[in-house]
């Protein structure tokens, strides 16, 4: 009886929310956080659906996790198949239902136990999702799901009679793309995929970090937008161009000019000085900067006449990423640039990473296993099992000299 009651005040106190808040965004939050505590789970996130991008997007929340700025792919994992079925999915036990990966989240520590998600629907028209996550105590019950149905179909009709847009920024000029991009190996008799239908959109100007666990497929994907492997279907397409398949000289032009690579393991040749090395990549290219300057960019002018076996860890990351300044790229990929580094030296590469994206107004794309990292970033890609899983975008990146890990 109590249950009922507190059940019907929560119906009430919804619907109150939604007519009283001033912006859309705060009423649904509300809403959220009545129906999250009412029922008693950790949290709560309505997503929005972009018709245009084909993706899920985090619009309300409640809880303690930030999850402001993420995105799914509306064709994957459950909340895919709510949207795209209009059905709705409750999972009592994340960690053994194969329908659902429980890994903890990179970013935030976060683990989802068990989880209900449905539509957000009028008619046949779906506008998004609600999902609860982690409730307390015990599995959700028909009461949970029924109380879900009715806050879900008061927060869709204020949806549906207030209108509301999604807002992103897609004026923006994207430099590559890559439409539904796999890759596969033979193994033996058998085949094994990597990369399992990879959408992306990288753009001019940007700091891109991708994140991901060990085998998931990030250095795969790092390696097709660089140009050192192929991919086995799909399309990839550099400054509005097809690129799915270039010809060995358009590979190598490519290679030479339009990207910059910075790696884990620095790939200095061990014979030549600072100058040498940077001088080696810049007299091949186009239209290169002064070695001189390169090397001034990074801070590493007074060691010019030194040889790699001279010189620091965090030295020779510099003058790495001299020689990928020295060729005057469009895009510049880094692999792990700080995993070999101590704090304080990493933070220091991390320093001039930001430099060349907000000064010298660089395109980075970044992998890392350092979700702390990923703060920094103006958007974050994770990558799991193949397939990107979540799309982040950061609206207030954090100065590297606040990375802390």
């Amino acid at each position: 009886m109590e249950k009922s009651r507190n059940y019907m005040e929560a119906i009430w106190n919804v619907t109150y929310a939604l007519q009283d808040s001033g912006q859309m965004e705060n009423g649904l939050s509300k809403c959220l956080t009545i129906l999250a505590q009412t029922i008693k789970c950790e949290n709560g996130f309505i997503w929005m659906h972009d018709d245009k991008a084909g993706r899920l997007c985090i619009i309300a929340a409640s809880g303690r996790t930030d999850v402001t700025g993420i995105s799914v792919n509306d064709n994957q994992g459950i909340l895919g198949r709510v949207y795209r079925e209009g059905s709705i999915v409750t999972i009592d036990d994340c960690m053994n239902d194969t329908r659902f990966k429980a890994d903890e989240d990179e970013e935030t520590g976060f683990r989802t136990r068990n989880m209900i998600c449905l539509p957000l629907r009028v008619g046949a028209t779906v506008f998004g999702c609600l999902q609860l996550i982690n409730k307390e105590q015990g599995s959700f019950t028909d009461r949970d799901i029924m109380l879900s149905v009715n806050v879900s179909a008061l927060a869709t009709l204020d949806l549906e009679d207030k209108g509301y847009e999604l807002h992103f920024d897609t004026d923006r000029k994207a430099l590559i793309s890559l439409r539904d991009v796999k890759k596969s190996f033979p193994s033996g008799d058998s085949t094994i995929t990597i990369l399992k239908g990879i959408d992306l959109d990288i753009y001019e100007g940007e700091f891109l970090v991708i994140l991901g666990e060990s085998g998931c497929g990030k250095t795969t994907l790092l390696n097709i937008i660089g140009g050192m492997d192929s991919l086995s279907e799909g399309t990839l397409t550099v400054d509005g161009k097809d690129f799915s398949h270039p010809a060995d000289h358009e590979l190598t032009l490519y290679r030479r000019d339009f990207i910059g690579f910075i790696f884990q393991s620095y790939n200095l040749m061990p014979n030549l000085s600072a100058l040498e090395n940077v001088e080696f990549v810049a007299e091949n290219c186009e239209n290169p900067l002064s070695p001189m300057e390169a090397l001034e960019r990074v801070g590493m002018t007074e060691r010019a006449g030194h040889f790699p076996a001279q010189m620091s860890g965090g030295q020779q990351q510099r003058v790495s990423i001299a020689r990928a300044l020295a060729k005057n790229p469009r895009v510049i990929l880094a692999d792990e640039p700080t995993a070999a580094l101590d704090f304080q030296t990493g933070q220091e590469v991390l320093m001039i990473v930001e430099d060349i994206v907000r000064n010298q107004k660089k395109t980075v794309v970044m992998i890392t296993h350092n979700a702390e990292i990923a703060k920094m970033a103006d958007r974050v890609i994770k990558v799991r099992s193949g397939q990107i899983s979540s799309v982040r975008v950061n609206v207030h990146p954090l100065k590297a000299a606040e990375i802390v890990w």
